[in-house]
Parts: C-alpha cells; sequence; structure tokens
C-alpha cells in the first residue's frame, strides 16, 4: 500500500496531532531550520485570501434563503437560535474579562489602543462599512463585507429560485476550497507550532493550554447553566433531563463528526423520538444547522477579545458588547463547516482596528487547539439544535393551554432507542 493510502487512513484530527508532535520536536532540536516555518506562512497566506470570499458568500446566501410566510412556530425557533448565540457570545465576553489569557502571537507588538468612546467606535464602525467592496474584499476589510453582503442578500429575496441557486453554488464551490486549504492543515500547523517553539520556547506554547481551557470551559458553562436557565424560563420544569439527553445522544456524535450539518439526521430522528412535530423540525434542524451558533460566536468573541489582551489593548465595555452582536451575526451560518468560525476571527478582530495580518496568526491559533476546541463547539452546536427545537414546541404548547411533561418526553425518547 502506497503512503498516501496510509497516511488516508487517519483523521484530520490524528493528522493534526501527529504534526503538532513533530513541530514541537523540530523546534526544540533545529530551531535554525527556518524553511519548515514557511510551510505555516503558506497556509496562513492560503486562508488570509479565501477567507473574506467565503464570509461573502455565506452572509449573501444565508441572507437570500429567507422566505415570507414562515410558520409562526417557527418564528420562536428562530428567536431562541438567535437569543442562545447572542447570550454565548456574551458569555464568552464575561468570561475573558474573569480570566485573561494571552496568545503565542511571535510577530505581534504591544500598544495597540482600541477606540475609547462610543461616538469613535460608531463613526469608525459607519465609515468602514460603506467602503468600496471590491477593496474590501482585496484587503479583508470585514466590516464593508458584512455590509455589503447583508444588502445583496437582502436584495436577492425577491429574485427567482434559479438565481439563489447560482449564489448557493458559488457559496458551497468556495466552501469545497475552504474545506481543500483546510485538509492541508496538519502541514501549515507544523510550521505555526515550529516557528511557535523556535522563537518562545516550550514554555510559551504551554500558553496554548490556557486559551482551550478558557474556550471550552465557557462552552460547558453556556451549555450545562445558561442553556438549561432559559429552557426553565420558558417552560418552567427542570430543564436538565432534556439538557443531558441532547447532549448525550447529539453532542457526542458531533464530537466526533466536527460538523452540524453532518449531524442533522441524527437531530431529526431524535427529534422524531421525543415525539416532536415532523413539519415542524424538519425546517428547524436544518436551520439550526446554520443558524444556531453558539459554540462559534464563543469562539470568535474569546480569540478576538484574547488577541486584544495579548496586544496589550484597553478594551472598554461598550466595544465588547458590540463584539457579542457581531459575532452572534456573523457566526451564523458558519456551523456546517468544519472550523468555519476560526475564519470569522478577523471580522470580530477589525472592530478593534487589529490589523488582517495579527488576526491570520490568531486563526493559526485557532487551527492548533481546534484539536478540541472545533468538536466541543460543534458538539454544543448540535446539541442545542436539537435542545431549542424541542423547547420551542413545548413552549408553544404550553401557551395553547397544552402543557408537556419534558421528563416524560425524555424517558419516552429513551425507551424507543431502547426498542
Amino acid at each position: 500500500m502506497n503512503v498516501v493510502g496510509v497516511w488516508n487512513r487517519f483523521s484530520l484530527i490524528q493528522q493534526i496531532i501527529f504534526w503538532i508532535v513533530l513541530g514541537i520536536i523540530l523546534g526544540m532540536l533545529v530551531p535554525t531550520w527556518t524553511a519548515i516555518g514557511v510551510l505555516g506562512d503558506l497556509f496562513i497566506g492560503a486562508l488570509k485570501a479565501i477567507a473574506p470570499l467565503l464570509v461573502f458568500f455565506l452572509i449573501i446566501e444565508s441572507l437570500s434563503k429567507h422566505k415570507k410566510g414562515t410558520k409562526t412556530h417557527m418564528k420562536t425557533v428562530f428567536v431562541l437560535y438567535i437569543l442562545a448565540t447572542l447570550v454565548a457570545a456574551f458569555a464568552a465576553v464575561v468570561a475573558c474579562y474573569l480570566f485573561p489569557v494571552k496568545l503565542v502571537l511571535p510577530d505581534a507588538f504591544t500598544g495597540q489602543e482600541a477606540p475609547d468612546n462610543l461616538s469613535e467606535i460608531l463613526t469608525g464602525i459607519l465609515t468602514n462599512a460603506v467602503s468600496n467592496p471590491i477593496r474590501a474584499l482585496m484587503d479583508g476589510e470585514y466590516l464593508a463585507i458584512l455590509f455589503w453582503a447583508s444588502l445583496i442578500g437582502f436584495s436577492l429575496r425577491s429574485f427567482s429560485e434559479s438565481t439563489k441557486k447560482v449564489v448557493s453554488d458559488f457559496s458551497g464551490a468556495i466552501s469545497k476550497v475552504v474545506q481543500i486549504i483546510i485538509r492541508f492543515a496538519p502541514f501549515g500547523i507544523v510550521g505555526l507550532v515550529f516557528n511557535s517553539v523556535a522563537e518562545v520556547g516550550v514554555k510559551g506554547l504551554a500558553e496554548y493550554s490556557k486559551i482551550i481551557l478558557l474556550v471550552v470551559g465557557t462552552m460547558l458553562v453556556v451549555s450545562f447553566v445558561v442553556y438549561p436557565l432559559m429552557v426553565f424560563v420558558l417552560i418552567r420544569q427542570n430543564p436538565f433531563p432534556l439538557t443531558i439527553y441532547t447532549m448525550k445522544e447529539s453532542g457526542i456524535p458531533a464530537f466526533f463528526t466536527r460538523s452540524s450539518a453532518v449531524n442533522i439526521p441524527i437531530n431529526m430522528e431524535l427529534s422524531e423520538k421525543l415525539g416532536l412535530n415532523k413539519e415542524s423540525y424538519a425546517i428547524s434542524i436544518p436551520l439550526g444547522a446554520t443558524a444556531n451558533s453558539g459554540g462559534a460566536a464563543i469562539t470568535i468573541s474569546i480569540m478576538t477579545l484574547s488577541t486584544a489582551h495579548t496586544l496589550g489593548m484597553e478594551i472598554p465595555f461598550t466595544l465588547a458588547f458590540l463584539l457579542c452582536l457581531l459575532s452572534a451575526i456573523s457566526a451564523t451560518g458558519v456551523s456546517g463547516i468544519a472550523g468555519g468560525s476560526l475564519l470569522l476571527i478577523p471580522l470580530a478582530c477589525s472592530l478593534f482596528n487589529i490589523s488582517n495580518d495579527i488576526a491570520m496568526q490568531v486563526v493559526g491559533v485557532g487551527f492548533v487547539i481546534g484539536v478540541i476546541q472545533d468538536s466541543v463547539e460543534t458538539a454544543v452546536n448540535s446539541a442545542s439544535d436539537l435542545l431549542f427545537t424541542a423547547v420551542a414546541e413545548f413552549y408553544d404548547l404550553k401557551k395553547a393551554g397544552t402543557p408537556v411533561d419534558v421528563n416524560q418526553r425524555v424517558k419516552m425518547a429513551i425507551t424507543n432507542k431502547e426498542n
């Protein structure tokens, strides 16, 4: 059997782990072999080139697909998805204030300043948002990309389905290119890790463990504290049987697939076992694979604020709150793509006047910790897709005067699985 065939037997996560270890060893033994670092530069360069196009077309496709006359029940689902994403981003900001972490950014320099008053922040956002869209795509000006993509996406709603399909095909093609680049992530990561070890040593590399703990810890708190609290407020019943069931049955498989889109069939089957309305979950589960992105919002917020902290920037609360909003908006649409949230970090960084070059270094750090981060993020997103689909239906039934025993539904679903 040839080498390529043997290598392809291993999953992307296994390959990345191997190259991380190799990068550490090479950085310690031969730090002068700077040619190895070129692999990291090529990987980051490719991501830097394709990320603006990915963001542009994802937003256009997402907004253009909205259809008028959506069923009333779907309004509850959609509101819950957006609210959950926003709350997750806010929780991430609070976590960064409580536990600030510095990233390993060898080429970064401190002393940068973020805008410190609301007037300056809003003026900067509005000015940057209306800049030339072509130049924005070329230079990676993400606020302008977000603004023009949103306008185009809303405008396309009234166009024919064939026109929307062309946009969807372009978006799919670019997403495919991103996936091809990500397949080469192991080779890029060996260069990134080599550069980090060669320049800051193994002790500096230990900072990676801190950012992993912060990101994963925040996701777990949101999943097992914040989301259950939202569920309790809505249905006034013990939220933990349903929370644990969704995380066990949906979150664990999603942890290994690392794609909410891939996990859609599992969530559809689990919805049926919970006795949910098929006409509702047939729409809400696929919608959740893109619109419900709490885990992605956490990743984007924490990585961006940690970058600002690393650069010695003092972040006012108003700017951090705007980051929540931006993270919630930008995270929508990336759950179906493995590692997709990392490519939206430059969009959030632009709010802090952090250069695109530094932002792409942060994306590289994200791919190093992505062995754990992306898996947990996907588990959180997929489990909450099922959770809020069920809660939306239970809440609507309660309002209509037909309350549901949630614990009994969970027991029924477990029984259905055993049978």
